[in-house]
């Protein structure tokens, strides 16, 4: 503050309030503007990278509104033809596409800056007639189909990083064309929609307070078979009162100097709801948010094939935060419990699952936030072929900043050291669940769900579709407050026309106030006073919904009614046995009996590096770095193909879990006679495992045990040593001819 009067701080705090008035309804007035004209584009969309079209989904035997365009390079380093392509896959919840790469730190930017071809699939605004859930579904698999094609070269299958409502739906997809994908990230991705903790989570209440999902087939009829995206906006923005009536405006009111970009470039996404067809949704309400049933097993394609998420054999992450309260980490886990009892039914089963969580990240800051995209998204990029070479099993991604006396950072990409940790089935379940009378509870609402909707369907139905026209279904989207607010601000208000040149003044005049004016720290504590009581608001209002759920749906005698009273099994969801999935099981393991004797020098090098590291149950990237320089020693020709050297490493790993005792005894006999090559690979062994720093006592005493069975001399290992790629042609670089078998 300046001036001899103690109170020019009045004047001052003034004459700054009112500039900061003028200019945050100028960028009202800006956001307004761009929602008019975004709306007005055929494909309106916020990405920030130039894309070109691939393969429009309109064209298609069954035509959708999705279509798949490539992401074009236009700086940074050139991508690299034999990488595997990314395909982001954005969220069609209500909001338009773009959201993966709205800027340049998105997950889109990092796998292009990893050198990877990326491409993109979104959506217009309005569905195509007739369209379903499922041949969205098949236009995905088209999609996918079409990115190999076009990447003859990469060794990968194409990644796919799925957000939001994308990631159940490219989950149903692949699990109808397993053969397609490679890595597979769910990133804030619901798929388990009962689970959840008491307390918390008031979002998964919201079917069975409304009575059901009657109101979704309601909305669709006042839509004349269109529902209206913007009312999933509405519920999102009704979880957090404070931030969508109070922080989010304030937030560009008090920071109106430095916050109008972000803000704009935000509402630009945030206000351009889309459509879907009243058929969607209600598949996607009665299947998904009330019945949960795509992780037991209870769904089923239009020619009676059942979505068994088991199917699946690429790679799944799954993203998820404690601070998104949309899809919290019960949600996006809880389906793995649903699916498997134990851990080793993962194993069996080939799959391979690997988890990170957020400590506060928001929903959308899991694919919208830039420090999210360099961090987590990054190492996702780099180290995607780690996580598809991995043996199948539970894992826990664990992403720590390089330390200076972390071993070996030359093996690192960037600034994070990324590691798989092997996890239970018992981590899972601590995250917090439901119990049998919270599932009963559910399965409740979702029986009078099913009650209501035929009551509906029956009664109110057919005078509601007799009433309402095109134009009334028009206007009531139009008058929708999540457009409306948007359109008040606009120029077509005629109020809203001299701020503009107000604002150019007050630009060139702007007097911001001093940030110890006794009226600006009074303005904060009005400010954190507002959000306290919006908090305190929506903690009431979740606790009273919580408690009105679990009071009707775990009333006996409404449980009785609806088939789930005592004496009735269990209402847990949890997939049925799949007895050819348990035949096949069998005879692979038949098989595995076969082959504990079975390869040469390059199968018994990889046994004994796993035999050497299962104890520890956790492996980094600096290993696999070493592999690959290893690999890479070889002409690309002659280098052993990704695909089979994920099914070498799975095949001696599953050996080792069946037998270790006998996988270790034989092999000796794979080894050949050549004393020389056996030296040779164990050097390069222990590169491997040097790599990820000193080995502890009992991987040392393994690794003696492996040097005893190549029956070489060795040297005694050192605490450190200098890593660097070998010059020598060795079979641990995997080459694809297999050297000389020994039975």
């Amino acid at each position: 503050m300046s001036g001899a009067n103690p109170l020019d701080f009045i004047s001052e705090y003034w004459i700054d309030a009112w500039q900061r008035s003028v200019l945050t309804l100028d960028v009202l007035r800006q956001r307004g503007n761009i929602y008019l004209e975004h709306s007005a584009r055929n494909a309106p969309h916020v990405l920030k990278f130039k894309a070109e079209l691939v393969r429009d989904g309109r064209t298609l035997p069954r035509p959708v509104n999705y279509a798949l365009v490539r992401i074009v390079p236009t700086e940074g380093p050139e991508t690299d033809p034999t990488l595997r392509p990314f395909v982001v896959v954005d969220p069609r919840a209500g909001h338009g596409p773009g959201i993966g790469g709205m800027k340049q730190d998105s997950e889109i930017g990092v796998a292009m800056a990893a050198g990877h071809p990326c491409y993109f699939i979104g959506f217009l605004p309005k569905p195509e007639p007739g369209q379903t859930i499922e041949d969205v579904c098949v236009a995905e698999a088209a999609f996918l189909e079409e990115v190999a094609k076009l990447h003859p070269q990469s060794e990968g299958k194409p990644a796919v990083i799925a957000n939001c409502q994308a990631g159940w739906q490219i989950m149903m997809m692949a699990a109808l064309n397993p053969e397609l994908t490679g890595p597979i990230v769910l990133a804030g991705s619901p798929l388990s929609y009962w689970a959840g903790v008491r307390g918390k989570n008031p979002m998964r209440y919201l079917g069975g307070v409304l009575g059901g999902t009657w109101m979704t087939a309601l909305a669709g009829d006042i839509g004349k078979g269109i529902f209206d995206g913007a009312n999933l906006v509405a519920n999102f923005e009704s979880l957090n009162p404070a931030n969508t009536y109070w922080e989010k405006g304030y937030g560009v009111y008090s920071k109106i100097d430095t916050e109008a970009p972000r803000f704009l470039d935000f509402e630009t996404w945030w206000g351009s709801p889309v459509l879907l067809n009243a058929e969607e949704m209600q598949w996607i309400a009665d299947n998904l948010f009330v019945g949960n049933k795509l992780s037991s097993g209870g769904l089923r394609s239009s020619n009676g094939v059942r979505i068994d998420l088991r199917n699946i054999k690429s790679p799944i992450v799954v993203f998820c935060s404690w601070g998104d309260n949309i899809t919290p980490p019960q949600q996006a886990l809880g389906w793995i419990s649903d699916l498997y009892d134990d851990e080793t039914e993962i194993v069996a089963n080939g799959q391979t699952i690997v988890y990170t969580t957020h400590q506060t990240i928001g929903h959308l800051g899991i694919f919208v936030s830039g420090k999210v995209a360099t961090k987590e998204h990054a190492e996702f990029a780099n180290c995607m072929d780690m996580i598809d070479l991995v043996p199948p099993g539970l894992y826990e991604a664990v992403i720590t900043e390089v330390e200076p006396d972390t071993a070996n950072p030359e093996l690192i990409k960037g600034k994070y050291l990324f590691r798989l940790e092997a996890r239970t089935m018992a981590d899972i379940r601590a995250f917090g669940g439901n119990d049998e009378a919270d599932d009963r509870r559910f399965a409740t609402a979702a029986r009078v769900s099913d009650v209501n909707l035929g009551l509906y369907r029956t009664v109110v139905q057919p005078f509601v579709r007799a009433a309402v026209t095109d134009e009334t279904a028009e206007l009531t989207r139009s008058l929708h407050p999540s457009r409306l607010r948007f359109a008040t601000f606009s120029d077509r208000n005629p109020f809203m026309q001299p701020i503009d040149e107000m604002a150019q003044w007050v630009r060139a005049n702007r007097a911001p106030v001093s940030p110890d004016n006794p009226l600006t720290v009074m303005e904060t504590v009005v400010s954190t006073a507002m959000t306290t009581w919006l908090d305190g608001f929506r903690a009431g209002r979740d606790a009273m919904t919580e408690a009105l759920f679990l009071s009707t749906y775990g009333a006996p005698v409404l449980q009785a009614l609806t088939g789930f009273g005592p004496g009735v099994a269990s209402a847990q969801p949890h997939i049925e046995r799949d007895l050819a999935r348990e035949a096949v099981a069998a005879a692979t393991r038949g098989q595995l009996e076969e082959q504990f004797e079975l390869g040469g020098l390059t199968e018994a090098a990889v046994r004994g590096l796993i035999y050497i590291r299962m104890k520890a149950k956790s492996v980094d990237e600096r290993g696999f770095s070493m592999i690959w320089a290893i690999r890479g020693l070889r002409p690309a020709s002659e280098r052993m193909h990704l695909a089979d050297m994920k099914k070498l490493m799975r095949t001696q790993y599953l050996l080792l879990r069946l037998d270790e005792e006998r996988a270790i005894k034989a092999i000796p006999k794979l080894l050949p006679d050549d004393r020389e090559a056996r030296r040779e690979i164990l050097d390069l062994l222990r590169k491997v495992l040097e790599a990820q720093g000193a080995l502890t006592d009992e991987e040392t005493e393994r690794l003696r045990l492996v040097e005893g069975l190549f029956d070489v001399a060795t040297l005694p290992l050192t605490k450190k040593k200098e890593i660097s790629p070998p010059s020598l042609q060795s079979p641990l670089a995997m080459a694809p001819v297999a050297h000389e078998t020994k039975h």
